[in-house]
Order: C-alpha cells, then sequence, then structure tokens
C-alpha cells in the first residue's frame, strides 16, 4: 500500500507572533473607583492621561476586560494607544469578581447610567472624549452625547439601538431576567446572550470563540448583578433623535439629531442590523456614516482588523493624531501626523517635485537648441567656405556677367558674408535664399551650392 506522505511531518512546536494576551489589558490598566449619586462605578484607565480621551463602554453580560481586552490588543489599536488615553467604564456591579448588589439597591435607570459619565469626567479633569460603546453601551453613549452634546467630541457606536424595547425583545429579556435572579445562569439565557452576541448559528464561523464566551457567560458573570442591568435595558426610553430640524411640522419639539461625527457599525450577521439602520436614518447624513461588516457579528472579536482600520481613518478624518503607518510585522508606526498635515504635505511635495521636472525639462531644450545652432553654424561655415573656392574660378572666366544677372533676379536676397577673422580682408560669399521652403543657397546665381546635411557642397542647376 502507498505510505501517506503526511506520516512522516511532526509538529514540534506552535509560536505566536504577536499574541492578543486577552489579560494583559487588566494588568496593563490602574483600577478607579469613581463616587457617583448611584454608587460607585468601576474605571480602568489604560494609556497616557495627558493624550486625549476615548471612553469605552461594554454590552450586556460583560466588562471592560472581556470586551475590549482582545479588541485594544490587536496590533494596529496598540500604535492608538501612543496617541490617546483610554477610560473603561464599567457598569455597576458588571466587573470581575464584584459583589452581588444590596436587594434594596435601585439600579440606575439608561438615562441614569449615562449621567454617571458626567461623574467620571469631572474625576479625572476631561472636558471632551470620544466615545466608543457596544451595544448597551453604544445606547449609553448616545444618550449621553445627546444631552451633553460639548462634552463628546466623536462616537463610534456599534450594534447601537435608538428606540425602545420591542414586544418579543421585551418578552425575552424579561424571562432572562427572572431566571437570573431566581436559577441563575441558565443554558436558556447563555443561548440568548449568545445570539445576542454571535447571532445565529455562531460555531460554524469560530468555535473557539464562541466556547471561550460560554465559559464566561457561566463562570464569569454575576447572574443576580447582570439581572438588574437586563431590566434597565428593556425598560429603555426612545432617545428622541430626528434628522429633520426642530419646527418642522409634524416633528416632536425636543427632537434633535446627534451634533458630533458618528460612525455607526455593524456586522452583516448581527441581529441588530435593522436597528442600526433606524439609528442611521435619525443622524445628520453630513457628520455621520454607516458601516457594516461582512462576515461578521460580534465585530470586536471577529473582525478587529477591519474596525481598527475604520476606527484609525475616522480618527484621522476628525483631526487626532494616529499612526501614519502601521505595517503587519511592527505593533505600531513610527510617525504621527494630522489628515490635514498629511494631505498638505503631500501637495507640497508632488508640486515640488512637478516645478523640478519642468525646470530640467527646459534645460534640456535649452541644451538641444545649443547644440543644434552650433552643428548648423559649423556646416554652414564648411559649406560657405567652399562656395568662394570653387566660386572664385568661376567669377574671374565670366566677369559681369553673374553681377548682371543676380541684379535681374528680384526674388534673391543676398548677404555679405566675412569669413575672415573679423578685420573685413577675408574671402566672401553670397547667400541667396530662391525656395519658397526656406532652403539655403551659396554662391552666385550661376554657381549655386544647396545646404544639406551633408556637410560637402552639392552643385544645383539653375
Amino acid at each position: 500500500m502507498p505510505v501517506d506522505p503526511m506520516d512522516d511531518i511532526e509538529l514540534r512546536s506552535v509560536q505566536l507572533q504577536f499574541p492578543n494576551a486577552r489579560g494583559s489589558i487588566v494588568d496593563a490598566c490602574e483600577q478607579r473607583r469613581v463616587p457617583t449619586d448611584k454608587g460607585d462605578i468601576h474605571v480602568a484607565i489604560q494609556g497616557d492621561t495627558s493624550k486625549p480621551a476615548i471612553v469605552t463602554y461594554h454590552d450586556l453580560g460583560l466588562n471592560y476586560a472581556t470586551s475590549f481586552a482582545g479588541f485594544f490588543n490587536f496590533p494596529l489599536m496598540r500604535g492608538l494607544l501612543e496617541n490617546f488615553c483610554v477610560y473603561h467604564v464599567t457598569a455597576p456591579g458588571q466587573e470581575d469578581g464584584a459583589p452581588t448588589l444590596p436587594e434594596d439597591y435601585v439600579y440606575p435607570t439608561m438615562d441614569e447610567l449615562a449621567a454617571q459619565l458626567l461623574f467620571v469626567l469631572s474625576h479625572f479633569g476631561l472636558k471632551s472624549v470620544i466615545g466608543f460603546g457596544v451595544g448597551a453601551g453604544a445606547n449609553i453613549l448616545a444618550r449621553f452625547a445627546h444631552g451633553h452634546p460639548d462634552k463628546v467630541g466623536a462616537l463610534c457606536l456599534i450594534n447601537c439601538v435608538s428606540t425602545q424595547s420591542g414586544w418579543i425583545e421585551w418578552g425575552y429579556q424579561s424571562f432572562n431576567a427572572r431566571f437570573l435572579r431566581t436559577k441563575g445562569m441558565t443554558q436558556g439565557v447563555i443561548d440568548y446572550l449568545m445570539w445576542h452576541h454571535f447571532g445565529r448559528n455562531p460555531e460554524e464561523r469560530n468555535h473557539d470563540l464562541v466556547q471561550m464566551y460560554r465559559q464566561h457567560f457561566e463562570r464569569g458573570v454575576n447572574p443576580t448583578n447582570l439581572a438588574m442591568l437586563i431590566n434597565a435595558y428593556i425598560h429603555r426610553n426612545d432617545l428622541h433623535l430626528a434628522r429633520t430640524p426642530p419646527g418642522t411640522p409634524g416633528t416632536e419639539t425636543a427632537a434633535t439629531t446627534l451634533k458630533m461625527p458618528v460612525i455607526n457599525i455593524t456586522g452583516s450577521l448581527s441581529p441588530h442590523v435593522d436597528d442600526t439602520v433606524t439609528f442611521n436614518g435619525r443622524l445628520d447624513p453630513t457628520n455621520s456614516s454607516w458601516m457594516k461588516i461582512s462576515d461578521c457579528a460580534m465585530v470586536l472579536e471577529e473582525q478587529p482588523a477591519k474596525l481598527a482600520e475604520a476606527f484609525r481613518l475616522f480618527l484621522q478624518g476628525e483631526g487626532y493624531a494616529t499612526p501614519l503607518s502601521t505595517p503587519a510585522s511592527s505593533p505600531c508606526g513610527t510617525k504621527y501626523h494630522t489628515y490635514s498635515s498629511i494631505f498638505f504635505a503631500n501637495f507640497r511635495e508632488q508640486q515640488l517635485q512637478a516645478a523640478q521636472e519642468r525646470e530640467r525639462e527646459r534645460e534640456r531644450e535649452r541644451q538641444q537648441q545649443r547644440q543644434l545652432s552650433m552643428r548648423v553654424g559649423n556646416r554652414l561655415r564648411e559649406t560657405a567656405i567652399n562656395c568662394t573656392t570653387s566660386g572664385s574660378s568661376s567669377n574671374n572666366s565670366t566677369g559681369n556677367t553673374g553681377g548682371n544677372n543676380n541684379d535681374d533676379d528680384n526674388n534673391s536676397q543676398e548677404m555679405d558674408m566675412d569669413l575672415s577673422n573679423g578685420n573685413g580682408n577675408g574671402n566672401r560669399a553670397y547667400v541667396t535664399t530662391t525656395d519658397t521652403a526656406g532652403t539655403l543657397y551659396y554662391g552666385t546665381q550661376t554657381n549655386k551650392i544647396r545646404i544639406t546635411e551633408n556637410p560637402l557642397p552639392e552643385t544645383v542647376s539653375s
């Protein structure tokens, strides 16, 4: 029987060049507890606090570590951290190892969760931030930006829902919240959370990623605290956003749209595509963009490269300094410029190159003209000398006949050329032009010499 060549192959080791260590974000962050009017909330700081601020907010069932660890450890995103400081905000009771909230604790509503961000900005002395939210966190950031447009410079929202919950969502999530309070994390709750994040049939796309999140929902989530957050999310009210300006007949007087630039992102396999389309219809088209990334539902985990590139270009378009280039072989770039400086630098460089090319072209033309004039001059002198030598003997034999003929030719033009060294005593030759094409002839009317490419004189019959 033939031997399978694969039998001789042995896999000795597997090594990642840039491993995305999910737990490293916890060690790289400074943990803070920020007091608010609804209790303390957990904030993790990643980066230099003197740089522009990015505020993140997570989705249901997750926290800052499980939602953003893989994405912000992606090689392209590591370069962004050199220009920004990220403030990861976690909803009350959703951090890893969080104790169960007291029974008499009144969990904040969605509007109150958005208002807590004011305490975060005041605590760290932030005047304006860039929002980066997913799911429920995107809804919270949109509420905060709508109520405080001067505090938010730009928004990147993923799977954002701008309307109140429908009957189907309200029914499913109400059962989930009840099961979480009474029975803990059941299989039905896990299946709904997996559908909420990954859509249908996620095992067909990335089995390992799905198993990791299943284990997190089973072991790393406090079910009672999650039930309180889900209950607050399904009782959310509408954002009251409208693309039409206030005062338009048929619209609510308080309905306005977001004034800051917004990039609205979803995955093609996400169950929230229609919600993002509705949200996009309420935004100003002049400062908002809708983006659907193919072959994914949980964009942060399944397509981090496309999301990172879109976020980087979005920040560049808003004038924030980001890495000029981040090759795949290095985790971050080395040159930093704003979008406008890159454009004008390239424009000036192109103009300078064009001016230099035009100057070189003009110099080449001048050299060619000088060389051509020198060749023509040399050939004229050689031909004139030959013409004078042969014409002197002919003039001696013909006498004044040539002179009379020259006087009778009205179409001829005579030019007296002095071939001496400048003292006026050298031999002389007559140049006569009779051809309409501009051909030059040397000598008298009876003995004309035509100038050709050949420097030797050629006798032409009259």
